[in-house]
């Protein structure tokens, strides 16, 4: 059994880090294309091409246009090529991330990845989520390696909308489950390609647990851009924590039935770790988990505002035909949410998916009478 651990080459966290990236880019290139959407360039553009040329890397600035899709990434690709790029900057959020990240990857170039937000746990992985270009989930891209430096200012995160942290820890919540799951089966394919290391089970862990201890906390200071301890924790739970322990620990049924959400555009407006958080609550009910393990997970979801139902996936009255398809999206070949310790159908799926919206419209209306 071969037990491999991946991880990015450097990981910097702290209130007023992006001013130091000039100092972790010279040992890594001399001329950056940096890409961001308008919004994250708009925040820390200028600061960057500061910290950069203080070090002497030279640089340029692009504009991303809103969907890692191959069209988005081939186009970027081009252009750092004809620039003559030998370093890329992926700045922003996970969709901006993750075409920065495949641009590298396409080029072979050394990559930073520079969050503004922590809505998902993508920004240490060797993994690119692409899109179709209408935006509905296409497949992964598997990176030859890790980014070289993933680096997260925690004050431009607290300058962001809380909703965005929140998503973050719904993405991180799967992680233990999602790990415990594969570990118990043998199943799991972790992106590594090996068996995890025991260190992930812990990290898995200890992510959850540092959910649970200050992720409201967290959410209420970021309310108010202002940051604490809690918050510092919270980022370093949605991006390290989380990444490390999902990519080497493997994703299991949160994240496939997150990919069939996406085939309905009423889901559209809901961020990524939104639509996890609730697709773990399905996997667990599929899974069997006890019921005091749903309420843990149901709790933990009131208190930030992460969805406990599909009402709060903008799906107040779905049709049985819709959520078919969310089932049969969710058990494509090849998905992870096969890494189960059973066999997983499509009307399996689906009955969990009720059944977990059924609790959690219950455990809601108990919630607001508290």
């Amino acid at each position: 059994m071969i037990r491999i651990l991946l991880s990015p080459s450097r990981y910097v966290q702290g209130a007023g880090a992006i001013a130091e990236i000039g100092r972790h880019a010279a040992g890594l290139g001399d001329h950056a294309l940096v890409i961001g959407g308008k919004t994250a360039l708009s925040i820390c553009g200028a600061e960057i091409e500061a910290s950069l040329r203080q070090k002497g890397v030279d640089s340029a600035q692009e504009l991303f246009g809103g969907v890692s899709s191959a069209t988005e990434i081939n186009r970027l690709a081009g252009l750092a090529a004809a620039r003559g790029a030998n370093l890329i900057v992926a700045l922003g959020g996970g969709a901006s991330i993750d075409a920065g990240k495949a641009v590298a990857h396409t080029l072979n170039l050394p990559v930073i990845v520079v969050p503004t937000t922590v809505a998902t746990d993508g920004p240490c992985s060797a993994l690119s989520v692409l899109y179709r270009d209408d935006g509905a989930f296409e497949s992964y891209l598997t990176l030859r390696r890790n980014p070289d430096c993933v680096l997260v200012d925690t004050a431009i995160v607290a300058r962001s909308p809380a909703r965005f942290l929140v998503a973050g820890m719904g993405d991180a919540l799967a992680g233990y489950w999602e790990t415990t799951t594969c570990a118990r089966s043998g199943k799991g394919k972790p992106f590594s390609g090996g068996q995890p290391p025991l260190a992930v089970q812990a990290l898995s862990r200890l992510c959850y647990e540092t959910l649970l201890e200050s992720g409201c906390q967290a959410k209420q200071a970021v309310e108010r851009k202002m940051v604490t301890p809690a918050v510092e924790a919270i980022v370093e739970a949605n991006t390290l924590l989380s990444g490390l322990s999902s990519e080497n620990g493997g994703h299991a049924g949160a994240h496939s039935i997150h990919n069939g959400f996406t085939l309905l555009e009423a889901t559209g407006g809901k961020l990524h770790g939104e639509k996890v958080a609730f697709g773990l609550l399905a996997q667990m009910v599929m899974e069997g988990r006890p019921l005091g393990d749903i309420r843990e997970v149901q709790g933990f979801c009131c208190s930030v505002g992460l969805p406990v139902c599909l009402e709060e996936l903008n799906l107040p009255d779905p049709s049985p035909e819709e959520i078919r398809a969310v089932a049969d999206g969710a058990v494509v070949e090849g998905e992870t949410i096969h890494a189960t310790w059973f066999p997983v159908t499509a009307a399996l799926v689906e009955a969990a998916i009720w059944t977990a919206d059924a609790l959690g419209i219950a455990y809601r209306q108990s919630w607001k009478g508290r």
